[in-house]
């Protein structure tokens, strides 16, 4: 979908919830809550008398990113994504401050403890946003949805010292249109029976999987607003865009969209990347860093009760070419020693030689500790237990209170920290 906060909100005005009034809910169980600039508004809460000056947090060096900005920021034309050196030259009188991941987890828990409080249907999205199907609760909570969202803004800034925009719908598609249209800081609530008068006047980059080249392609035959899609006939859209995509957008044009929330996903894969500020060809420098990424993996395994059978590496190269390499082991695992090896064995068997930016280490086909056959070539016992020894030191002491010895040197200068996923599970 496109940006949202580069959509027209004055064709919406008409849906905005304004001093504790807005339009019929009616049938509009769905909600979409997105913390407004979430990083920056967290650091902001750390630091108030940053309150009132332009701040962007993402990779300070010379190959970061911008992860967040705030509004005053954005007045500048600093969005997220954008290479940290364009926001330099675009606001060079901001406050740059790198990621404190670790805070907004902590926040983004709490806020999503809110939710859960409301509803057991929340599916979180990112550390920033989720949904909530709010239908099971309103007869409990004897209120209505907007009534519900209202609440939750409210709680959310008492709560953590944040604020969030709420959309209202009747379906998820809706839902999380509005809230990018209700940004910063409001609610929007759509009427079942206004989701075409809501969506129609809007453009084709509204529609969720609309980017750059698909509305380019809608365009060069006359296709510019959502109302333009509603009303071309499928077989011609077909003929543009292939028969899924075309189906797809059709429907959401026309307002359907079934999908429900999903409280829970199982994860598929855990893993960290890290990409370096200057190109590499030190092997043994890329595999001190392998070790590094297999020690933080393995330990997010364990925390979290699983192990994983395949190992992949992750290579980016100075051009930009970027390859993955994958192993299945005959055991699954959540040993770092294992889990480097193999990664080891990745690096030198089937990668090519070359300056590299970027490498990274994942594990898949996860499953509970536990749950694994015992093989005779297992890893050995004795790894895993300085592993669970070392976790309860950590646990205890700090993240930095057990290392590998390998580990203890200087570390390559990073271009930034890999975002943690949000917390999928109620505790």
């Amino acid at each position: 979908m496109g940006r949202s906060g580069d959509l027209p909100t004055g064709l919406v005005d008409k849906f905005k919830a304004r001093d504790g009034e807005w339009p019929d809910d009616t049938g509009c169980p769905m909600l979409h809550v997105d913390m407004d600039a979430f990083y920056a508004s967290v650091e902001i809460r750390q630091r108030p008398e940053l309150a009132d000056r332009p701040v962007v947090v993402g990779g300070v060096g010379t190959r970061g990113v911008v992860s967040s900005a705030n509004y005053i920021a954005r007045e500048f034309g600093v969005r997220s994504a954008m290479p940290t050196g364009q926001a330099r030259r675009l606001c060079p009188h901001a406050v740059f401050l790198p990621p404190t991941f670790a805070l907004y987890q902590e926040v983004s828990t709490g806020v999503l403890a809110i939710f859960r409080d409301i509803t057991p249907l929340v599916e979180p999205l990112s550390l920033d946003e989720a949904f909530l199907d709010v239908s099971g609760a309103l007869r409990r909570l004897r209120s209505t949805p907007a009534a519900v969202g209202a609440q939750i803004r409210a709680r959310v800034r008492a709560e953590h010292g944040i604020v969030c925009s709420v959309g209202v719908g009747p379906t998820k598609f809706v839902a999380k249109l509005a809230s990018g249209l209700a940004k910063p800081d409001g609610m929007l609530v759509v009427p079942r029976d206004q989701i075409t008068a809501f969506l129609h006047p809007l453009p084709v980059s509204a529609l969720w999987g609309v980017g750059k080249r698909t509305a380019e392609r809608l365009a060069n035959v006359g296709l510019d607003t959502v109302a333009d899609v509603a009303a071309s006939p499928l077989p011609r859209l077909r003929r543009v865009l292939g028969v899924a995509m075309a189906e797809h957008l059709h429907a959401l044009a026309s307002g359907h969209d079934d999908r429900s929330v999903v409280p829970e996903s199982a994860e598929k894969s855990i893993g960290a990347e890290e990409t370096f500020e200057v190109d590499h060809f030190d092997r043994d420098l890329l595999k001190r860093e392998l070790l590094r990424l297999s020690e933080r993996t393995a330990a997010t395994l364990r925390s979290r009760g699983l192990r994983g059978r395949t190992v992949s590496i992750k290579v980016r190269y100075a051009d930009f070419t970027t390859i993955s390499r994958s192993r299945t082991l005959p055991v699954a695992t959540d040993v770092t020693q294992e889990i480097y090896r193999t990664a080891c064995q990745l690096l030198d068997d089937q990668t090519p030689p070359g300056a590299i930016r970027l490498i990274g280490v994942r594990l898949e086909q996860l499953g509970a500790s536990g749950s694994e056959q015992l093989a005779l070539d297992a890893p050995e016992q004795g790894w895993r237990e300085a592993d669970q020894a070392a976790d309860r030191a950590r646990s205890k002491f700090g993240s930095a209170a057990v290392r590998p010895a390998a580990l203890l040197g200087n570390r390559p200068e990073r271009a930034g920290a890999t975002e943690p996923k949000p917390d999928r599970k109620s505790p």
